[in-house]
């Protein structure tokens, strides 16, 4: 007996007692088990050009897909484009299912972002390796405070890549600091992560950084 796996248009054999469970580390190809994660994830993408229009931005973005398992994040991951790749000014966004990656979002409106920006004489490897934990540190859910976490967004841009991770709320100093602390080290950042509310336009006096 056969199931019919919608997302990816594979089909899988059902496992019984007697199957040899191959998972997509083992085989990319073959796998017939798959481990659903705890929060469907949708990837977007953007790219709205040098002058944004914030009337017209959101009409540049595009949803590309949403994941629910770990075979179906690396199966996503490595057929598309790597970030050091896109073009000047695109932008990924990896965000739990129902979550729009703008600052209007009622998930977002009361919430900030740790983010560091990167410049392009870092090696790409670095900087791809980078955003690949940080996704993998939200869909693993490697925060203490996962209900906290939105989304992650890497940006491309002319002289540098800014990598961000967005948070639900920006008024609890202990959260989002303990938020930043886990990012720094699951990523493996070695510079600076500096915290900003959405809904404050002007840096704080002592920015939170980690």
């Amino acid at each position: 007996m056969a199931q019919h796996d919608s997302d990816n248009n594979n089909t899988l054999a059902v496992p019984t007692e007697n199957t040899k469970y191959v998972t997509v580390f083992n085989d990319p190809v073959n796998f017939n088990v798959k481990h659903p994660l705890n929060n469907s994830w949708t990837l977007w993408f953007d790219n709205p050009g040098k002058k944004t229009n914030p009337n017209t931005w959101e009409q540049s973005l595009k949803e590309l897909i949403t994941v629910e398992t770990v075979e179906d994040f690396w199966g996503v991951y490595n057929n598309v484009m790597k970030a050091c790749d896109l073009a000047i000014n695109s932008n990924y966004h990896l965000f739990k299912q129902g979550i729009k990656p703008m600052w209007e979002d009622p998930a977002n409106k009361r919430g900030g972002k740790w983010s560091i920006q990167l410049p392009r004489n870092k090696t790409i490897s670095e900087i791809d390796n980078i955003w690949l934990y940080t996704m993998l540190a939200c869909i693993g859910e490697a925060f203490e405070h996962e209900n906290e976490v939105c989304g992650a967004v890497v940006s491309v841009r002319k002289a540098f890549f800014r990598i961000a991770l967005w948070t639900r709320s920006s008024d609890n100093q202990e959260i989002v600091m303990n938020i930043g602390r886990t990012l720094k080290r699951s990523a493996n950042i070695h510079g600076t992560l500096e915290f900003q509310s959405h809904h404050d336009s002007t840096p704080k006096a002592e920015p939170w950084t980690v």
